[in-house]
């Protein structure tokens, strides 16, 4: 089983940065891939960014491609998202997530940690 703990959300102007951590325990490893999704008030959970662990390969969001950046923490056996020139539509909470690479569903799930983007 894996846990996940995500740390680093906050209260940002617009055009301000942060950067989210997401700690890992348990077995991952190099067949695992981790991403980032978020749920805006009132809206569906949405996709953010992926990385798959071995290989390092990322995928994003439209809506965040040039202004967020995903990455391997090591340290943490996690993963990180930086967040640049943050909008208010950016506003929510975002949940980091894992799954094997041989399945289709993320199937590990963080507890969730908030952003919010004032104007």
């Amino acid at each position: 089983q894996v846990q996940l703990v995500e740390s680093g959300g906050g209260l940002v102007q617009a055009g301000g940065s942060l950067r989210l951590s997401c700690a890992a325990s348990g077995r991952t490893g190099s067949r695992y891939a981790m991403a980032w999704f978020r749920r805006a008030p009132g809206k569906e959970r949405e996709f953010v960014a992926n990385i798959i662990w071995s290989g390092g390969n990322t995928y994003y969001a439209d809506s965040v491609k040039g202004r967020f950046t995903i990455s391997r923490d090591n340290a943490k056996n996690g993963v990180a998202l930086q967040m640049n020139n943050l909008k208010p539509e950016d506003t929510a909470v975002y949940y980091c997530a894992a799954r094997p690479t041989s399945s289709s569903s993320y199937i590990n799930w963080g507890q969730g940690t908030q952003v919010t983007v004032s104007s």
